[in-house]
């Protein structure tokens, strides 16, 4: 299952990702986690210090490599250097897996032990002014998108995906690259504002939006978000002692997280769970021909000099029988 964390920035997303990932890691789950905010937060949730955060190999900077592999021997693709963030798979790509050994995951993942469990751990890395503002093109998100372009999971396998605020993922089509999206929201105006703005771009992509309401303190807090968001408002959690250890950097035993917390995090995995149910091979594979067509009409073209479109394979579609190439 593929699964976003959003929210606006103190939400509390990075927190819950990290809990949500320990949870599945603590059941023995096989789990991929991506950090993809512009703020690199997610290895320290997980336990990671400053150095060994600061060690993690970034994407964004082994972009080559994941070009490299994913393309494989698909012949409509030329070269390496005319993929672009949203080129799709087709005939002859190579696809990764949750628990396959690959040349991307030795490139860009490392693992993180947790109770009860390893998670493999990949980052887009930090994020400097000279990142901020420029094209697409060059953003550190789309090594994130063509990893999930090219990914085919099952059930009970889990990508968990901590998500940067803003415009990029819709610019892209990211968006719809999940089973199901968790947007943290505090109970406030601002919090759900974040809502109404994914609720309204996702609505005519069959995105599966959940929200989780956090920092509630009341009953007052809860009505407040229900009246606001309805019933995509799937559970909230309130304060942790547990969590506050954990941002000390002394966090106890995950056994020990508070009973209320561990009944809410087991709520999102039924969720994500259920949406398996739902998938559409077919409709996910259009969504990456749409939105590649319009990233290359944009700027794709023009930034490799070559006709991006031709790189749809009207003729492949996604999904988990797909054999690799030999």
């Amino acid at each position: 299952m593929k699964i976003a964390f959003v929210g606006k920035g103190g939400s509390g997303k990075t927190t819950l990702s990290s809990l949500f990932i320990r949870h599945l890691a603590a059941a023995g789950a096989p789990v991929v986690a991506v950090d993809a905010d512009i703020n690199q937060h997610l290895g320290p949730a997980l336990g990671l210090d400053e150095a060994e955060s600061a060690a993690l190999p970034a994407m964004g900077d082994r972009l080559s490599v994941i070009k490299d592999y994913l393309r494989g021997n698909n012949p409509r693709i030329a070269s390496a250097a005319t993929m672009i963030k949203t080129t799709p798979p087709g005939e002859g790509s190579r696809l990764v897996r949750v628990r396959e050994p690959n040349p991307v995951y030795d490139a860009c993942a490392r693992p993180v032990e947790l109770d009860g469990g390893a998670v493999r751990l990949m980052v887009t890395g930090s994020f400097t002014d000279a990142d901020l503002g420029v094209a697409c093109y060059h953003s550190k998100t789309g090594a994130v998108e063509l990893f999930l372009n090219h990914l085919v999971d099952g059930p009970d396998e889990y990508v968990v995906v901590d998500m940067t605020a803003g415009s990029d993922s819709f610019a892209s089509g990211m968006f719809t690259r999940f089973d199901i999206t968790f947007l943290v929201a505090e109970p406030t105006r601002k919090g759900v504002s974040v809502y109404r703005q994914y609720k309204d771009y996702a609505r005519d992509f069959g995105v599966v939006l959940k929200v989780v309401g956090n920092k509630v303190q009341g009953q007052d807090d809860i009505d407040f978000l229900r009246a606001e968001v309805g019933d995509d408002l799937l559970v909230t959690v309130g304060h942790s002692d547990w969590v506050r250890a954990m941002e000390k950097g002394r966090p106890p035993r995950f056994e020990l997280l508070e009973d209320a917390n561990s009944r809410a995090l087991r709520t999102l995995k039924t969720a994500a769970d259920a949406t398996y149910d739902l998938r559409d091979w077919e409709r996910y594979t259009r969504q990456m021909a749409h939105f590649h067509l319009k990233n290359a009409q944009s700027w794709g073209n023009e930034r490799t000099g070559a006709d991006l479109a031709a790189q749809i394979d009207p003729g492949f579609v996604l999904g988990e029988g797909v054999a690799a190439p030999v």
